[in-house]
């Protein structure tokens, strides 16, 4: 496979440009080359100087600059591995669809021949547009890749689809769909809470939101892997390539759902916050109010990690988490070991910005070998590809 190296940048006229300094950030910390384009309209949004420092590379905005000599789309075209437009407005978008050919970026855009991806931005109303959404089939037809938008407050202060996606998530696909690292492998996957009914209104679940569980399986998805992801009650709706998901309500669910897919899984993932307990009987009316305490008889449930790892067999390789208010370190190595695992990553509710509804985490690795790895505070996307990285060095490497 062709190995990229060198990144071609595409900028057009949106407010969300603002993020595109922090995009180029990403590629050359991983020491790509990046080149940039942008159109007239998106200099009103985003500085070429910044752009200029960041990559160290002259932007480029007409095809012919104000010392008079011409920018040759064909050598842009022929030097980039990848190509990426982003934020793509609905005014590119159309000329693009429709072969239309006005200035240095769709020139560009015509001649390339590597492959493309564009980020859509654009308000909700016009987003939702028949034609902006024809147009959107027409260049996948074309073999472009279209990077989904995001729902979120837009600029004009709506609340829906149109944003977007953030600079770590076109990082992500853009490289990793081009290094599939992951590429016919299976990987098992669990995140969320698990909630237990105590009557038809009540329950006992957890905080967690799965977001972990959620950045983990898109990096999977975008490093090759076909994803299996048993999610629990959570309030985002999440639908990503190649990432099949197993909805689930209470932890007898999960452990039955993992149990069916496990066998046919090469890595397994477990993150998700999983009730220890479960009421011993539910009760199908909802219970009154009568006394000062409520009494309610628990029973244990079924540990789905312990499980699996009686029937791994040795070429599964098999991760878990440890949320710890104390002693870490020392009770991360426990569950580690006590339920033979390859890998284990920790994170304590000591640590500001990191656990339950926070899209930041801190984490520590430990291997099996207790190898131990500390990391900064990291948005979520960041600290999957840290996990998923660990895991392939240590398995695949």
């Amino acid at each position: 496979m062709h190995k990229i190296k060198n990144v071609l940048i595409g900028i057009t006229g949106s407010i969300a440009a603002f993020k595109i300094p922090e995009l180029v950030r990403l590629f050359k910390k991983e020491k790509f080359n990046v080149k940039i384009i942008q159109t007239k309209s998106s200099l009103d949004f985003v500085s070429p100087l910044t752009l200029s420092v960041l990559s160290e590379n002259k932007v480029l905005s007409s095809t012919i600059t104000y010392e008079k000599t011409w920018n040759n789309h064909v050598s842009l075209s022929n030097w980039a591995d990848i190509f990426i437009i982003a934020p793509l407005t609905a005014n590119t978008l159309a000329k693009m669809a429709n072969g239309q050919c006005d200035n240095l970026l769709l020139a560009t855009y015509l001649s390339t021949k590597c492959k493309t991806y564009v980020a859509p931005a654009m308000d909700l109303d016009m987003f939702q547009h028949h034609t902006t959404k024809t147009n959107l089939l027409t260049i996948e037809k074309h073999g472009i890749k279209v990077i989904p938008a995001k729902f979120g407050e837009l600029a004009s202060g709506l609340i829906g689809d149109g944003r977007m996606a953030e600079p770590q998530e076109i990082f992500n696909i853009t490289i990793n769909k081009s290094n599939p690292k992951l590429k016919g492998k299976n990987v098992l996957i669990t995140a969320g809470p698990t909630y237990e009914n105590i009557d038809p209104v009540r329950f006992i679940g957890n905080r967690s939101s799965g977001k972990m569980g959620i950045e983990i399986a898109k990096i999977c998805s975008d490093f090759g892997a076909k994803v299996n992801l048993i999610l629990g009650p959570i309030a985002k709706q999440f639908e990503y390539d190649n990432v099949t998901i197993h909805k689930i309500e209470s932890a007898k669910q999960m452990f039955d759902t993992a149990i069916s897919l496990y066998s046919d899984s090469d890595i397994l993932i477990f993150s998700a916050a999983v009730s220890d307990y479960s009421p011993e009987k539910t009760n199908d009316l909802k219970l009154k109010k009568k006394d000062d305490f409520l009494n309610i008889k628990l029973k244990r449930t079924k540990d789905i990690i312990l499980e699996i790892s009686k029937r791994k067999n040795k070429d599964q390789f098999i991760v878990g988490f440890a949320l710890e208010t104390d002693n870490a370190i020392k009770n991360a190595k426990l569950k580690l070991h006590n339920k033979k695992l390859d890998m284990i990553i920790l994170n304590s509710l000591e640590d500001k910005g990191a656990g339950f509804q926070k899209d930041t985490n801190k984490i520590s690795i430990i291997d099996k070998n207790n190898n131990i790895t500390k990391y900064k505070l990291k948005n979520k996307s960041e600290v999957a590809k840290d996990i998923i990285d660990n895991i392939i060095k240590l398995k695949y490497a």
